[in-house]
């Protein structure tokens, strides 16, 4: 039986961590009607599993999310079956993942965005087993739309990805020089659900750099300021066009450690690190913080032209899914690759600096600790990875299923469907966000 949350309009008056960091303005979003969500135990498998080796796999289930069936659902390995579904008759914004006290936190689709790209969203909601929503948020007007990703930090608050469009006037102000009538530049904004205020934002184009007008503000050689990001940069790789959205960020993965957050920049072809230690006001301008650097970029990797470093190697051609390895300096970052130039996708496993430090003219990229590739290896868009307790890596390939291979790359186990497969993410059997269904 579905139940309806009141719909009622909140005004959100958006501010940062500390009262100097106001940021002078409120904003009137709709909450629309949240419905329960429907929790079923189908009988029904997800697809085929061409390969499985108990003695060699991680034992546990598999939260799928389902991007073309805007399914979220928890399988086995052995038969692919479906153990619980989470109905979501909006859809889903990509990604969903299981907390530790079994509540889903979910990314879902405003029905009538303002603008949309692959990926987009606009709402965010926390589902309890039951299928009760107990918190619901929108980020969705005329110029913001919430999108891809989000995370939920140590402290109970959400940050998540937001496109923010930018017209012709802010345009020349920057110094672009790409044609487009407008665009669409990334952000990052953490929320507090107990009241649904903004409490932090990071945007990119507070760090923009170009070179090709002398006359404004933000002109430099981008090559000597690497922390920068050069707004008129445009891989000659990529097929087809931009609209706009010329960043296009994918994820972004939070290091409680370092207070940081890593973010996958798939048009840059790059993962940017950003200081989290900052206030809103200083994430603004390059001072402040943690490294002192505010907002700018503190380190990146994957591809030096991007900020036209000539030293060091590309590593990505189009990525996603940065994820720290546990209890290591590595991070795991799958590139999907470019079909004219790079017809395969290949998992990283870089090691990180001791220290974040990124300077002009030398060889930035980190060292590739482990890789892995094979020919069927391959999707274009989505997909990700992460390293599973016992060691084995479990790999999304976003265009057909989930791959299982050790740390000697022999592959365990394979599931093939038909969905369009944003993410798979591991729980072990006795986790408690999987006690707490009581499947």
């Amino acid at each position: 039986m579905k139940k309806l949350i009141s719909a009622i309009t909140l005004l959100l008056v958006i501010t940062s961590c500390s009262s100097e960091d106001s940021m002078e303005r409120e904003v009137e979003r709709p909450v629309e009607e949240f419905e329960v969500i429907e929790v079923s135990v189908p009988d029904e498998k997800a697809g085929n599993v061409s390969l499985f080796e108990p003695e060699k796999i991680q034992e546990g289930l598999v939260l799928v999310n389902d991007a073309s069936g805007n399914r979220v659902f928890l399988m086995d390995k052995l038969e692919s079956k479906i153990l619980k579904e989470w109905h979501v008759p909006v859809g889903i914004g990509n990604d969903a993942v299981l907390l530790e006290n079994g509540n889903l936190l979910v990314a879902l689709l405003d029905e009538n965005p303002a603008f949309e790209f692959g990926g987009y969203g606009g709402r965010m909601a926390i589902i309890d087993p039951d299928g009760r929503v107990l918190w619901g948020f929108e980020y969705s007007d005329q110029d913001n739309l919430s999108h891809h990703d989000l995370e939920m930090l140590p402290n109970g608050n959400i940050i998540f990805l937001a496109w923010e469009r930018k017209k012709a006037a802010d345009l020349s102000a920057v110094g672009y020089n790409g044609g487009d009538e407008e665009l669409f530049v990334e952000k990052i904004l953490e929320v507090d659900p107990s009241n649904n205020t903004i409490v932090w934002e990071w945007n990119s184009w507070d760090h923009l750099i170009q070179d090709q007008d002398q006359v404004l503000d933000n002109f430099g050689v981008v090559s000597d300021n690497p922390g920068k990001i050069d707004i008129n940069y445009k891989d000659h790789l990529k097929e087809g066009s931009y609209n706009g959205d010329i960043m296009h960020a994918n994820a972004l993965e939070y290091d409680e450690v370092n207070d940081v957050i890593y973010l996958s920049v798939n048009f840059f072809s790059e993962v940017w690190v950003i200081d989290h230690s900052t206030t809103t006001n200083q994430a603004r301008t390059s001072r402040g913080g943690q490294f002192n650097k505010g907002g700018d970029l503190i380190y990146r990797f994957g591809n030096p032209l991007a900020y036209q470093n000539t030293a060091g190697n590309r590593l990505f051609y189009h990525n996603h899914n940065p994820t720290l390895v546990e209890a290591t300096n590595r991070i795991l970052v799958f590139s999907n690759g470019i079909p004219k130039n790079d017809p395969h996708s290949t998992v990283f496993e870089l090691e990180l600096p001791d220290s974040f430090n990124l300077n002009p003219d030398v060889n930035n990229e980190p060292v590739v600790f482990w890789r892995y590739e094979h020919e069927e290896l391959f999707s274009a868009k989505v997909s990700g990875a992460h390293r599973l307790p016992n060691g084995n890596t479990l790999i999304t390939e976003g265009t057909s299923g989930y791959w299982e291979v050790t740390n000697n790359k022999e592959i365990v186990w394979r599931f093939e469907g038909e969905g369009f497969y944003w993410r798979g993410y591991h729980y072990d059997l006795d986790s408690p966000a999987i006690l707490k269904l009581n499947l």
